[in-house]
């Protein structure tokens, strides 16, 4: 019996410098079932080009590379992507992301065994633009099978568990019954989407750092904590805690206390990326 197909789609712009060592980071993996799914959102850079030349080098038919038209921004070309897929399950990708050799292996394995779930979730380890590990993020404390409504819940109160593209495997399943990314959000347009598939069943937590995550002065996670668009990051939160309190059963002082918890961790994944960050 022949194994799932896992699309593992990166939408890109403007990731020239990085974008090589994640695709080879899933062409090698283990599990080798997949296809691979790269859409260059107009960028201005040479990303389209370099991808290109190294697929044509590689000749691994696994590989499919696609440009827009136009530059759609960052949901519009994440949507883009995710329509594309063709496989049973589906992992996204920032340009810059890395995964352990045996992720995919490991999450398929567990999305099979537990068919229930609609997500399957590992641990972070941070990197620097060198590779080097700066730190570990440690997704829901539980693990195992969990009910997703209730890490929803618990994320909501304490830091943001479920966002992060790199760390969940989900079903195509669920993004069918449930839909892509929202445009109407920026900076946590991730932690919408999985917490509108998490608010609707099981998910597994795996405490294993398999996916690396860079961290970088110019990215949007910089910004918001370190930045200008902090205030525009925590109206998002609020807005989001909001569109979702029915679902997690939260009153007006709760999600008021969700929005000052999150200012609070902002601040201090600020100090964490001036120290850690050069």
């Amino acid at each position: 019996m022949e194994s799932p197909l896992v699309s593992v789609c990166i939408p890109a712009y403007n990731n020239a410098d990085t974008i090589l060592e994640t695709i080879q980071s899933v062409l090698t993996q283990t599990y080798q079932n997949l296809e691979l799914i790269v859409v260059d959102d107009r960028s201005t850079d040479d990303t389209y080009q370099v991808v290109k030349t190294f697929a044509k080098q590689a000749g691994d038919d696994r590989l499919h590379l696609y440009q827009n038209e136009k530059n759609l921004g960052m949901a519009g070309n994440w949507n883009h992507c995710m329509e594309l897929c063709k496989g049973d399950f589906i992992k996204l990708l920032c340009a810059d992301d890395l995964i352990h050799e045996t992720l995919l292996a490991r999450e398929v394995e567990i999305m099979e065994r537990y068919p229930e779930a609609n997500l399957v979730q590992t641990d972070t380890r941070f990197v620097d633009m060198h590779g080097k590990t700066t730190g570990y993020y440690k997704r829901y404390h539980a693990s195992g099978l969990v009910e997703g409504r209730k890490a929803c819940r618990f994320s909501a109160f304490t830091r943001d568990y479920l966002g992060a593209p790199l760390a969940n495997l989900i079903r195509r399943s669920a993004y069918e019954a449930w839909g892509g990314f929202d445009p109407s959000f920026v900076y946590i347009i991730d932690y919408d989407f999985f917490m509108r598939i998490c608010c609707k069943g099981k998910i597994y937590i795996l405490h294993e750092p398999l996916n690396s995550f860079r961290i970088r002065n110019d990215s949007n996670t910089s910004q918001v904590m370190n930045g200008d668009k902090k205030d525009v990051y925590l109206e998002e939160h609020k807005r989001l805690v909001e569109r979702y309190a029915k679902e997690l059963h939260l009153s007006r002082w709760q999600v008021n206390l969700s929005v000052m918890i999150r200012r609070l961790m902002s601040f201090l994944g600020g100090i964490y990326l001036k120290i850690f960050v050069r």
